[in-house]
């Protein structure tokens, strides 16, 4: 049985998603409370396996708190603007709550949102391990190293579960002139304009939301749309992205197979795939095409993964050519780049 702590501002919230909840084989409620400060209370006499937070009312605050504290897995409900930071702080998921209409969208997706807590639930208690990352030279690239200046290059990414928090390790190890990045993040619409800008912060490499034929530099990182599909093409002489509406693939979109099966057809030997941290298998049979096109193959271990389950997945059907920690991925994605 899966405990779950709903803790939201909004008695709505409360109401209709403890009703939901309640009427799920396997889940017990334990409480609905209003704020921080009424589920400390709950807190005391028992301690839940998901947590579902609002983040009005130090919601942030809260979440912060908690995965100092007692790692728990979080289902964090936010707006936009605010979901790029809970992710960062820690939430295993994020639930978009719309401005309006938000009695009849957690009726109407129910079903969705008993999956997300569902799954949280099987989220480890505890952080991606950050080891210490790659160190570069002031111009770039790896102390007593030369940056190759290979444009043909392509780095595809998929990650979920955990992902948010491995990219802010992964990303920031980056040279300036590493290979063009491609990047799936299973990350609802809207959200991940806000999660590349605060990468964008972090790193010496540019990271930015891809729109539809951005080219692929070097150097610079596209983030798929959140709900929209990210393909490698052909653009030239170049690589480009496009991005497209589609129905979800592995119940995802974007999804990491769609990416990396376009990197394979497109770039082939010219390609690294890495897999990272995440609950299912999206993007396993994508990295084996990839490996089967010639490309090089990496996924996150196991000792460092808040989720293991894609990475596995893709270990278990072979594709695989490299198991490494996350503190060095940068240093196998500069080696084979």
């Amino acid at each position: 049985m899966t405990r779950v702590l709903i803790v939201d501002e909004s008695a709505v919230v409360r109401q209709v998603l403890a009703t939901r909840l309640r009427s799920s084989p396997g889940l017990e409620v334990l409480a609905a409370v209003p704020g921080p400060d009424f589920a400390a209370e709950h807190l005391r006499r028992a301690w839940p396996d998901v947590i579902v937070l609002g983040l009005a009312a130090d919601g942030l605050g809260f979440l912060r708190r908690i995965m100092t504290e007692h790692p728990t897995p979080v289902v964090v409900c936010a707006a936009p603007e605010t979901a790029a930071e809970a992710l960062a702080a820690g939430a295993a998921a994020v639930i978009a709550k719309p401005a309006t209409g938000l009695k009849r969208f957690l009726e109407e997706d129910g079903d969705g949102i008993v999956a997300t807590i569902r799954a949280a639930a099987g989220v480890r208690d505890r952080a991606p391990v950050r080891e210490p990352a790659l160190t570069y030279a002031a111009g770039g690239g790896p102390a007593a190293a030369t940056v190759p200046t290979v444009t043909d290059r392509v780095v595809a990414v998929g990650t979920s579960t955990g992902g948010t928090q491995a990219l802010e390790v992964l990303l920031p190890a980056l040279p300036p002139a590493c290979p063009g990045v491609v990047l799936v993040q299973h990350m609802p619409a809207k959200f991940t304009s806000a999660f590349a800008e605060r990468l964008d912060a972090l790193c010496r490499v540019r990271v930015k939301e891809a729109a539809d034929g951005d080219p692929v530099l070097p150097g610079q990182v596209l983030v798929a749309p959140g709900g929209r599909h990210m393909e490698l093409r052909h653009a030239d002489s170049r690589y480009a992205v496009r991005v497209f509406d589609g129905p979800p693939v592995n119940r995802h979109c974007p999804s990491v197979d769609v990416l990396f099966r376009s990197v394979a057809r497109v770039a082939g030997p010219h390609a690294i795939g890495v897999i990272m941290t995440g609950m299912g298998d999206d993007g396993a049979r994508g990295l084996l095409e990839m490996r089967r096109a010639g490309a090089y193959t990496v996924a996150q271990d196991e000792a460092t993964c808040v989720v293991h389950g894609m990475p596995r997945e893709a270990v278990l059907l072979g594709a695989v050519d490299r198991e490494s920690p996350l503190g060095s991925i940068a240093e196998v994605i500069y080696h084979h780049g």
